[in-house]
């Protein structure tokens, strides 16, 4: 069977990018889709105001090109959303990536046929590809979570999605807005929009977390630094669980005396970002230990916020770091304003929208404009879009019922040929995305490379390696705090989603080292043909 190209690869995000550089490099033939209109992947779509990354400029970007770090300037210490975006931009013309990615085209299906080794790929264009292997790199969150709130397409203004931001933007001068939800993009959109509306009522159900980020412009000096000590500071974070270059406290919170605790905290608000959660080394494994930054930061709501029974509703009662830490730019100081309401809506929820607004309490509120920033249907969501079929015929989504599976985050049993990129059961959303994706590109083009040398035409996981993944994932999650509570690590934001915790929570190093082990044990828990 003559087949269309090597590799497949869905999507062309900064892992979609990269893939298609590396395996270029390696000779191999690539064909990218992608259903932008550009390439950026989570950077193209989420436009909101105020979409900024949570990691710093200098250490979320790429480390495979030596010329790239040092030629690229950063601007500020938290880079914006159209910063990143250009940053991606320039990597697609340095490299020349363009002319291998269809721009503009959805897989809709992509079928194993299982006497040639290879797979077939269907796109809403009409084509119809084949490849011996397919790569998916559609990120960890990019499938927006529209609420099944009812009335929703009642509403006679418009509605936006934070997730699916309108690329021309969005006005709201004199607009009353309605913003659902307390996530991350509605903490660093609502202090925008309420800098340009004329009343912002934000409905919340879980409070959360938000440490400041304290951005500003870079220092020359700082980045001369940073270039000079670049592959320095590269090593260092490939030690640290996140896999950012950080100072971790290896004491104990709880053991600290209160006034030493106290300045640790201090410091960490102060210098801002999600270092804060290094404070102590047991934050996420000691009850006792987490409720001492809990309540450090629930002072500083109450410090912030003017009216105490405001501070209290706005002050989150679980666990910090059980959800996603947010970092923030004067989101609490917003709610001073007299033009920003906030509705509690946990315990009672949203009962319907309405044609001029919602109801809820038994109540109605009225807005121009209805902002959703109700996050992601994260990590499998976008692979669960796709309808893949592995031997047998057997769908993804039948695999994936009782939850997601798969061995090391990269590969599926009875989906051989078939990797994915920062996929379910690897650290991915819990760590520096950017090292995460350039292990991962790299670990799967030496894998393909390496069934080439072989004359083989086929690599797939056994069931057994994949169970004994999954049940590692499962105790790593276990031993911690962060699997206790509701959170979208758990798909708990998706009504009938399964209730696993997806990433892989022992920390890039050791999720590296057992990468690389598999590797040197001849490809180990993988039948190669």
């Amino acid at each position: 069977m003559s087949l269309d190209f090597d590799a497949v690869v869905i999507g062309a995000g900064f892992g979609g990018m990269y893939m298609l550089h590396r395996l270029r490099l390696k000779g191999f033939k690539v064909r990218v889709f992608e259903t932008g209109k550009g390439v950026g992947g989570t950077w193209y779509w989420n436009r909101y105001p105020g979409a900024r990354c949570d990691v710093e400029s200098v250490q979320y970007s790429y480390q495979f090109s030596p010329e790239l770090q040092q030629e690229w300037e950063w601007t500020e210490r938290y880079a914006t959303q159209p910063e990143i975006l250009r940053y991606a931009n320039h990597v697609a013309d340095r490299f020349d990536l363009r002319r291998d990615i269809k721009f503009e085209t959805r897989i809709t299906r992509a079928t194993f046929d299982e006497a040639a080794h290879a797979w077939t790929v269907e796109t809403d264009k009409g084509d119809r590809v084949t490849a011996r292997f397919v790569v998916t790199a559609l990120g960890c969150l990019s499938s927006p979570n529209t609420p099944k709130i009812p009335g929703l397409a009642d509403f006679k203004g418009p509605t936006y999605h934070t997730g699916n931001w309108p690329h021309e933007g969005v006005d709201f001068t004199a607009k009353t807005v309605g913003v659902i939800g307390t996530g991350s993009s509605a903490i660093q959109s609502i202090p925008m929009i309420a800098k340009q509306a004329r009343h912002v009522t934000v409905f919340q159900r879980t409070a959360n977390y938000t440490i400041p980020a304290h951005n500003g412009p870079l220092d020359p000096d700082y980045v001369r630094e940073v270039k000079a000590n670049y592959p320095a500071m590269r090593k260092r974070a490939k030690t640290m669980p996140a896999g950012i270059d950080l100072r971790v406290n290896m004491a104990s919170a709880v053991e600290t005396p209160e006034a030493e605790r106290l300045r640790e905290y201090q410091g960490r608000w102060d210098y801002g970002g999600l270092g804060f959660m290094a404070s102590f080394s047991d934050l996420l494994l000691n009850d006792e230990s987490n409720r001492t930054a809990a309540e450090f930061v629930r002072g500083k709501i109450r410090e912030i916020v003017k009216d105490p029974e405001l501070a209290a509703r706005l002050s989150p009662r679980n666990i910090i770091g059980c959800k996603r830490l947010c970092v923030d730019t004067g989101y609490w100081a917003t709610y001073n304003q007299p033009h920003v309401s906030l509705v509690d809506v946990g315990d009672t929820p949203i009962e319907r929208i309405t044609a001029g607004g919602l109801r809820a309490n038994g109540k109605d509120y009225r807005f121009d404009c209805l902002v959703l920033a109700t996050g992601f249907d994260a990590m499998t969501g976008a692979l669960l879009r796709i309808d893949i079929r592995g031997r047998g015929g057997r769908s993804l989504q039948e695999k994936w019922t009782e939850g997601p599976k798969t061995y090391l985050g990269l590969t599926m049993a009875g989906f051989p040929n078939l990797f994915t990129i920062t996929g379910p059961g690897s650290p991915s959303v819990l760590t520096n995305m950017l090292p995460s994706i350039e292990q991962h590109v790299e670990w799967i083009a030496d894998c393909i490379e390496h069934v080439r040398s072989r004359g083989a035409t086929l690599i797939e996981a056994s069931r057994d390696a994949e169970e004994a993944w999954v049940g590692h994932v499962g105790e790593a999650a276990g031993a911690t705090l962060r699997s206790s509570c509701s959170s979208w690590y758990v798909g708990a934001n998706i009504p009938g989603k399964p209730r696993v915790f997806m990433p892989y929570i022992g920390g890039l190093p050791a999720y590296i080292e057992r990468c690389e082990a598999v590797v040197k044990a001849g490809y180990e828990g993988f039948a190669i043909v």
